[in-house]
Order: C-alpha cells, then structure tokens, then sequence
C-alpha cells in the first residue's frame, strides 16, 4: 500500500513540523485557512491528492518537473544529483520525504503531464544559460537605461501622490479603473495603462501599497519611500523586485538567468509564458536588465546574487538641484530634477503642470489651503519658499498666501455630539449655499439642518472631501479646538496576515485531532484498514504471532471495531478476526 504508506509518512512529517513551518508549507500550497481536516492524517490525504499535486507542479520549475519524471521513470532510490535548491522546494511543499524522496503520486503525477527536456538537476531552465555579462552593455544602453530608472522612480513618485490623495480604484482583476487610469494618463505621471500597471507591481512587492477591498491605498512604508532620496527609491524597489522573482529564472546563487531561457522556466504553467513578458517588461522599466538582455554596471551584483549597487547607479543619475524661480504669473521653475525634500514638501503646497528634468508648477487657492489644512503657516510658507527661490517670492504669490492663511477656517467639520452625524458649519451663509449645490462634493450627501449642512459620513472623508474641492476646510475636536487631519494610510509589510496567522486556526484543529501521545503507526494502520473495509479491498495482512514469529494471510476486509479487524480469508474461506495490534504489515494483494 505504497500511496497509503506515503500519506502515513507525510502525517508524521507534518506532525513533527513547528507551527511556523507548517503554516508556511500550507501557504505554499495554496490551501484554504477554512479547511475541515479533523487530523494530520487528513491533512496528509489531502495534500497528496491528484488535484492538490497538480496544482503544486503547475508552479514547480523545469528542474523540479525534470528531476520527478526521471524518479518516476527509474526505481532507483538514489537521490544524490538533485541540487540542495530542488531538494528544498520539494520538502517546504510537502512534495517529498525528509530524505528528498518524492512521494510515489508527487511522481506519477509529474510523469502523467506533458513531458520536460532531458533532466539537469537544477531549479533554472538550463544549466548552460548564465548570468548576463554586464561587460555587454554599452554606454549609450547605460546611459539610456539611467534614464528610465529616474523616470521610473520619478512616475512611481507620483502614482504614490496621486493615491495618497485618494485611494486608487480596482477592478476584480486587480488592475486600476479606466477613471484613475485616464486621470493619471492625462496628468502625464505615467504614459500609457501598461507603465502604471508595471509601477503598481513594483510598489507592492516593496510593500509601498496594499490592495484593500477595491482600493489600493499607500502603506506607512510608502509614506517613508515617499521621504527618502532618489537612489534609495530607487534601491529598495530594485532588491524587493528581485526578491519576488520565482525560484525557476533564479541561479542557485540568487542571480537571475537570461531572459531569452525564462520562457521554458515553467512547462506546466499557461499563464507563465504571459508572465515572464511581464516581469522582463518591469525588470527593464526599473534598469535591471536593458532590453537587449544586457545588464547595466549598477545591476551587475543584483546577477551575482548580492544587492544592487546604488553608488554606481547614482552616478549615472542627472544632479539634483535644491533651488527653484518663482513667477509672477504663480507658476515655479525647476531648472533640473529637484531633490526629493524639496519635491515634497513643494508639491504640498503647488500643483504640478509639467514633469520633465525641468518641471513646471503652479500655486492656486486651493493648493495653498491644502498645504495651510496639512499643518503649514503664512509664515512657514513663506520661509520654505524664500529658502529655495532664486527670485524671491513675486508680490501675487505672497498675497495668494496671505489670503489663503485669512481664509483659512472659514469652513468647519466636526461631529455634533447629540447627533452623532458630521456637521459643516460657516460664518458666510453664501459658502454653505455654495458647497450644498456643489457638485464636487455631492458624494457625502450633505443637506441642510437648519443652518447647518448635515451628513451621516463621516468627518474625516467630508473634510478632505472639501479640502480637495478647493474649500478653506479645517477639522474641529469634540473640544472645539482645531485637529490636523491626516489622509489615511495603512501601516507596512507587518500588517499583514502572516502564514501563522492566516493558519493558526487550522494547525490548532490539526494537532487536537492529532494527540501528542498517539502511537502514529497504530492510529494511521487503522485508517488504512477502515479504507480498506469501506472499498472491499483485499489485503495480505501480516501479523505477528506468539514467541516472534510472524504469518500472512490474503484476507477481504469487511469490517473493524473493538481493536479487530474481520475478514474472510481467501485461502481458507474462512472468517477472521485480528487483533489490530498484532498486525505488523498492510498490503494491497
């Protein structure tokens, strides 16, 4: 009973792993938390069931694939030309034994799909396809390739604005609504549908957004990318890109092989093909790789397997100024790329017109009232602008400034406390006539109450609601005094669910069914025989007798209680009953 023994073994692999280890194995596998295993026994049958093992090869690598068809194919029980790499993808998804034997049905199954090329022992497509020589790329490809890592930065820099500003709508595909999509088209932050897809993959493998819902909202390690300097940007998406490459285009020393050998990378999988596309298309647009499948100075450790080298990327980078002219027509000038800092805390405070190596900016009334309702002064405005001006600041400006700080207030949201609905409250009458009317903010369903406007949603979404719509809004507490609103932000990477957390349930129902002190022979040769007994199998049942001896006998189950197992014997015909105890061997005749 071979497939049986296997799940017999899995059970105690499984029983013996630490709660980390088995969560991240069932993770791997993709099983459902809600799962209604009773036992490890369960778990075990399960796991090695034809649709299960066909899920887990559809994501094995070629190696992987190559190594299970040759075991299939051979009854030698040598496992030593697998790589420790294989060995280790098999064991974490409970493919194989603690000795690196595949499971038999892990194998059968490996042989029944279509299959691979001649086995080579390794994860990668082929042990011939080597990393890139960065030798290869020339200072024109360099050159090019600096610039559409700026670029890329730069683009990333403002899809993350944009979605701190308001929260980017996904469809069920996960991918950005047609409205947010033409919005960013349209404002040039990115060029087409394909780059904003390609930066919203690179900001979540680095954590910088999460998919909530149908939202993707900019995470607290999103806030803090937004804050450093281009490089690092640049650096800590370039590692969390690399580290989320599948095992099957990685070297065994973490490198990457060569895009023209990714194709082949996963025979079993469709959608691979589509993928591999994909990944080359991101690894380029962020100057990992250059399109001609050479690799850029700054790349070269990223396919040694060690992390990028920022120094020399940062070299090839244009300089970044600190300084721009202010006009009089409200606009502002950057003669080059401005550093991070600066663009920050400016585009608080202006909208951007144009983006290039020089940008364009405009300040309005109500990016000064968004910049005034996010903590600034008159004052700290004014000091910010003259620190980086090479004109100083033109006389419309500084009384666009002024009338923004006066106006600033006029406007307020609170939550009345009898109530318990958000109130919009204003000395001018007219305001309030205008903002009910207003089309813009008509969403949150702001009606009069007397002579307040009165909403059931709640106070932060109304106040940015109007903040946005270009209204002198400013928050109140529940003691009348004035609150710094923050837009909302998810915190990083540590939120979310991890293995343990997403399988913790699941492992506890696993080891109550599975008693610390069971002898697992004796528990699982019971399962077999109770399987045995419901499919009328016959089996050749070995049982020990008296002083050592053992005997067999070809027996047909027909039923188990009480410790026994009752058969018919085929060469007597007649009735038997075995102590379950005494049976040391279960076969299948």
């Amino acid at each position: 009973m071979s497939g049986l023994s296997d799940e017999r073994a899995l059970a105690a692999n499984l029983s013996a792993r630490s709660p980390e280890e088995l969560a991240s194995l069932l993770a791997l596998r993709g099983v459902n938390a809600a799962a209604s295993w009773r036992d490890f026994y369960d778990a075990a049958a399960a796991l090695l069931d034809s649709a299960s093992i066909d899920r887990a090869l559809v994501r094995a690598p070629r190696g992987v694939l190559e190594i299970l068809v040759s075991s299939a194919d051979s009854s030698a029980e040598s496992t030593g030309s697998i790589s420790p790499e294989i060995a280790h993808w098999l064991l974490a998804r409970g493919l194989s034994n603690d000795d690196g034997h595949a499971y038999r049905a892990v194998a059968e199954r490996a042989r029944a799909s279509e299959k691979p090329a001649a086995p080579t022992g390794e994860l990668a497509p082929d042990a011939d396809d080597v990393a890139p020589d960065p030798a290869e790329s020339s200072a024109i490809d360099t050159a090019a390739a600096a610039e559409r890592a700026f670029t890329a930065v730069s683009a990333l820099t403002d899809v993350l604005l944009a979605c701190q500003q308001a929260p980017l709508q996904r469809v069920g595909s996960g991918a950005v609504g047609a409205a947010d999509r033409r919005r960013l088209i349209e404002s040039a932050a990115v060029a087409d549908g394909d780059e904003l897809e390609d930066l919203l993959g690179a900001a979540e493998d680095a954590a910088l957004i999460r998919g909530i819902d149908r939202e993707w909202i900019v995470t607290s390690e999103g806030e803090q990318w937004l804050s450093a300097d281009t490089v690092s940007r640049w650096s800590q998406v370039a590692k969390s890109m690399v580290e989320r490459l599948p095992d099957g285009i990685r070297t065994a020393h973490g490198g990457i092989y060569q895009p023209n050998a990714w194709r082949a990378a996963y025979p079993l999988d469709s959608s691979w093909p589509a993928r591999a596309v994909l990944l080359h298309r991101r690894l380029v647009r962020w100057a990992l790789f250059l399109p001609n499948g050479t690799v850029p100075p700054w790349a070269a450790a990223v396919h040694a397997g060690v992390d990028p080298d920022p120094a020399t990327l940062s070299a090839a980078f244009p300089a970044e100024i600190d300084r721009i002219y202010l006009q009089a027509d409200l606009s502002a000038i950057a003669p080059g790329p401005l550093l991070p800092r600066v663009e920050m805390r400016l585009r608080t405070m202006a909208e951007r017109e144009s983006r290039a190596q020089a940008s364009t900016y405009r300040f309005s009334d109500s990016s000064l009232s968004s910049a005034i309702a996010s903590g600034e002064t008159a004052e700290s405005l004014r000091a910010f602008l003259s620190e980086i001006s090479l004109t100083g600041i033109p006389q419309p400006l500084d009384y666009l400034i002024e009338r923004a700080s006066d106006r600033h207030g006029l406007v307020r949201v609170l939550v009345d406390e009898v109530s318990g609905r958000t109130h919009v409250e204003s000395d001018d009458p007219h305001v309030l006539a205008t903002i009910a009317v207003d089309q813009s903010v008509r969403s949150v369903g702001l009606v009069f109450d007397e002579t307040v406007l009165a909403t059931g949603v709640g106070r932060e979404a109304v106040y940015w609601m109007l903040i946005d719509a270009g209204y002198p809004a400013m928050a109140l507490g529940s003691d009348g005094e004035r609150q710094q609103i923050r837009r909302r932000a998810t915190p990083g990477r540590g939120t979310a669910l991890s293995p343990i957390e997403r399988f913790g349930g699941l492992i506890s129902q696993l080891r109550a069914g599975t008693p610390a002190d069971a002898d697992i022979d004796t528990v699982w040769r019971e399962r077999e025989l109770d399987r045995a007994v419901r499919e009328h199998e016959i089996l050749i049942i070995e049982v020990a007798l008296p002083g050592g001896a053992t005997r067999s006998f070809t027996i047909e189950a027909t039923g188990i209680g009480g410790g026994r197992l009752r058969g018919r014997d085929r060469a007597a015909d007649v009735e038997r009953t075995l102590p379950i105890t005494s049976i040391v061997r279960v076969d299948r005749a």
